[in-house]
């Protein structure tokens, strides 16, 4: 059973900056390596939305057109982690930030972790 623990969340000023983690685990079966990685995203009274993809290999990204250019995502599979780095956040990515690790079409979720853009 893949377990995902999300961190890093927290409450910043808008234009600032927060990297978020996620710790992945108990990879009995396949490693933490073939498994697709995303971020996704959920703000109150919205629908969870799709932030950002990295591939197993971390060679190729893909982001919401949201993302774009301020945020990067990245992943250590010799650690079994993957990192959200988001730069000039803006009033709207305040949201619960969701990792989400994908294989064989089957999806596992992380808790979330709160991010909080406020003056």
């Amino acid at each position: 059973q893949v377990h995902l623990v999300e961190s890093g969340g927290g409450m910043v000023q808008p234009g600032g900056s927060l990297r978020l983690s996620c710790a992945a685990s108990g990879f009995t079966d396949f490693p933490f390596s073939s498994y697709a990685m995303n971020w996704y995203r959920q703000a109150p009274g919205r629908e969870r939305e799709f932030v950002a993809a990295i591939t197993r290999a971390g060679d190729n990204t893909l982001y919401a057109d949201s993302a774009k250019g301020r945020f990067t995502i990245s992943r250590d599979n010799a650690n079994n982690m993957m990192y959200l780095q988001m730069n000039s956040l803006k009033f709207e990515d305040t949201a619960v930030y969701y990792c989400n690790a994908v294989r064989d079409s089957r999806g596992s979720w992380g808790q979330g972790t709160q991010v909080t853009v406020s003056s």
